[in-house]
This record gives C-alpha cells, structure tokens and sequence, in this order.
C-alpha cells in the first residue's frame, strides 16, 4: 500500500465528494442521489485517505446473496499515476469475492476491465434532448407513492441483476423534491413504472420499464411532461431496438455509451422491457 494511504468506509460528507468528483468527469449525477445510493450498501461506498485527504473513491455495492456492482471509481486527477486506485479496487474486489461483479464501463476502458476479468454484455446509450412530449391523460398512470411499493418491488426484481429493495424504497417513497415517479396499472396490476429526477443539467428518466413499447412510451410522455422545455436524458440498452425508437421519436440524441460488463455468471436479463436504466454510475 502506498505509504500514508487509508481506505475506510464513506460518510455521507464523503459521498457528496464523491459525487462532486463524477459531476467534474462529467456523469451528471442527481441533485438528491446520495441518500439513496448509500442506502443500497451503507459499508460498500469506500475513500482512500493519504494526509487526511480524499484521494480516491470507489463503490463495490452488495445485493441479494451473489451479487455486487463497481461505481464511483475515480481517482483525484492530481493524484493519478501514484498507486491509489489500484489500492482502493483491490478494496472493493474483495468486499465483492464469490460473487458476480458488474460494472458500466466508458468504451476507453473496457480493454483494462477485461484484464480484470470482466467480459462485455450490452451496450448503454445516453440520449439527451429538449422534453418536448404532450403528457397523455390516460388513467391508468398513477403516482408512485407508498402503496403501490410492493407491486413496484416485485416488478423491478423481474429485470435487474439481483433485489434492490433497499435502494429503491430510498429511491422511490418519500419520493424527494426532485424525483418524481409514475406507474402504470392496468386492471389492477402493474405493468410499467418510471422515476425521473433533476440532475447537475436537466433531468434523468430511469428507471423506465415496461411491459410494452406503448406502456414505455406513455410512462416516457408523463415523465418528460413534468419537465417539458428543459433538457432531458435517457439511458437506452443498445438491445431494446424499441427503445433507441422512442428516443428518436422524442428528438433525443445519442451522445455518451457504455458498456455493461460482468465478471462471473452473466445475468438472464430482459432488455425488452428495459427502455431506461438507473446505475451507480448512470444513475
């Protein structure tokens, strides 16, 4: 370990920091993400220290029993070059051995995540644009509130790697002043819900998901209507063709991609229905 250099679990102070540093390499983080994210593994956000300063940050977040997802690793640029990241990855691999690992990489830095073991799966596009769509009066959208959690809950754990209970109740009720969610119940059962959320530039859709690209699209019209004139963006998986569709069709362009990577078993996902994604790292 370099010399002086301290690895401990983040305070919240910490984690705002954190969020600085991803607002400065340009990931446009949420206005109000930081009580959520640490919500979802309150021992799985990790600074490196060297003097008493913040050096590096990474996240190595567990869900359910084998899972656990890479965000937030960034080290301070004047302190690159110096050891410190690979120290705190070291860290956070290890809080995450025996289980399967994800991570969103920038495309630049896929080939050194391979190193590490991590393979490609899907592709991430961030689209961006002007919230131009007519909110739809359609009654069965409803607000995201507390009694409709449990439907909420049991719908998203159809679609994502492993159970998010924790991080989405944070994520979703009370829901904070800005972060707005909608669901979408047809005969009492819920096939689609949304969150969209106001960011360091404009607002975020994500989650987006869906049963249909029609249920998707009319979720997409409540959000984006709530923010209409102001920018918006949507974190499209290259697989969902219908998706790509939507942001076209809502004059979004595509101007930032990811790659989602795994190291262990590759997760049985259903991107049909997944129009828009919420990360660590995309939010």
């Amino acid at each position: 370990m370099p010399s002086s250099l301290l690895v401990r679990r983040m305070a919240m102070s910490d984690l705002e920091l954190a969020l600085e540093w991803a607002a400065e390499e340009g990931w446009n983080p949420g206005l109000d993400d930081a009580g959520a994210f640490l919500a979802a593994d309150p021992d799985g956000f990790l600074v490196a220290e060297r003097d008493g300063e913040a050096v590096a940050c990474i996240s190595a977040v567990r869900s359910g029993e084998d899972y656990g997802f890479i965000g937030f690793f960034i080290c301070r640029p004047d302190c690159r070059g110096k050891g410190y990241g690979a120290v705190i990855w070291e860290r956070a691999m290890a809080y995450l051995e025996g289980r399967t690992v994800g991570l969103d990489a920038v495309l630049a830095q896929e080939g050194r995540y391979a190193k590490s073991g991590f393979v490609g799966d899907y592709h991430t596009l961030r689209h961006g644009g002007v919230a131009m769509a007519e909110p739809p009066m359609d009654p069965r959208v409803a607000i995201l509130g507390k009694g409709v959690m449990p439907s909420v809950l049991a719908y998203d754990r159809d679609l994502v790697p492993a159970p998010r209970e924790t991080f989405l109740k944070a994520w979703c009720t009370p829901m904070a002043a800005s972060r707005r969610g909608f669901v979408f119940m047809d005969e009492g059962t819920l096939r689609g819900y949304g969150v969209i959320r106001q960011c360091r530039e404009g607002f975020k859709v994500g989650p987006l998901f869906a049963d249909t690209p029609e249920i998707a699209e009319t979720l997409f019209r409540v959000l984006a209507g709530e923010v209409r004139g102001q920018m918006i963006f949507l974190d499209v998986p290259a697989a969902n063709e219908a998706g790509l569709d939507l942001a076209e069709k809502y004059e979004l362009s595509p101007e930032f991609e990811t790659v989602r990577m795994y190291r262990g078993d590759r997760p049985d996902l259903d991107l049909a229905r997944t129009f828009g994604i919420t990360t660590l790292e995309l939010g």
